[in-house]
């Protein structure tokens, strides 16, 4: 009988250590499963976003390997690539940069392949040459808009250069000070000439308010 009450005990005991150190509560489990558990849809998002990325990577490499198509087509291409990533330009100012006897001189047929073929966002190109004619040349946002649609500046849609208008943060007031003072420190211009200029549709294209805040608040 004694033998029978030590077994008990012994067994008793080792349920206890068990419970208290030798294993994860139900809590502690049911927090591990919940804090490393992702739902379906953003496990589909995950999935969708490395599909899409490993499959234009993959075009790009077939592009390049692939034996059909002329190496002045891929030269071309590249060249497109390099005057959107580093210059900004608009779908229509590339192409002819491609084709022009004073640019790169490719043959219409290699540069529509590389318009067809190229990764761009028209868009992102446009406001990024809207915000260089900001603030580099401070210049008005009709003033921008009609640069980036004119066919003798950078040629974009005109939906593009509306994305760019629409989506340019900067201070017009400041550009309007800023061109005024270029009038007034090389021209020599009177304040009232710089007015006009500054809202002429010949001239700046500022609105009458940028160009009176220019005049308030020259030097």
């Amino acid at each position: 009988m004694r033998k029978a009450k030590l077994i008990m005990v012994a067994a008793l005991s080792s349920m206890a250590i068990t419970a208290c150190g030798g294993s994860a509560t139900p809590s502690e489990t049911t927090v591990a499963t919940t804090a490393e558990t992702t739902t379906p849809a953003e496990t589909a998002a995950e999935a969708a976003v490395e599909t899409e990325a490993e499959t234009e990577v993959a075009k790009e490499v077939a592009l390049i390997e692939d034996d059909s198509i002329p190496t002045e087509y891929k030269s071309a291409l590249n060249k497109a690539n390099t005057y959107s990533d580093m210059m900004h330009m608009s779908k229509q100012g590339i192409y002819d940069q491609l084709t022009s006897e004073y640019g790169e001189k490719f043959s219409e047929e290699a540069a529509q392949y590389a318009i067809d073929n190229m990764k761009a966002d028209w868009n992102a190109n446009a406001l990024e040459k809207a915000k260089t004619y900001s603030d580099t040349m401070y210049m008005s946002k009709a003033g921008i808009y009609d640069q980036l649609v004119s066919e003798y500046g950078e040629q974009f849609t005109s939906e593009e250069a509306q994305y760019a208008i629409d989506h340019i943060e900067t201070d017009w007031n400041r550009n309007a000070l800023e061109k005024a003072k270029t009038y007034q420190e090389t021209m020599n211009m009177s304040p009232e000439a710089i007015r006009d200029q500054l809202v002429s549709e010949y001239g700046e294209k500022f609105t009458q308010e940028e160009a009176d805040y220019a005049i308030e608040n020259l030097d």
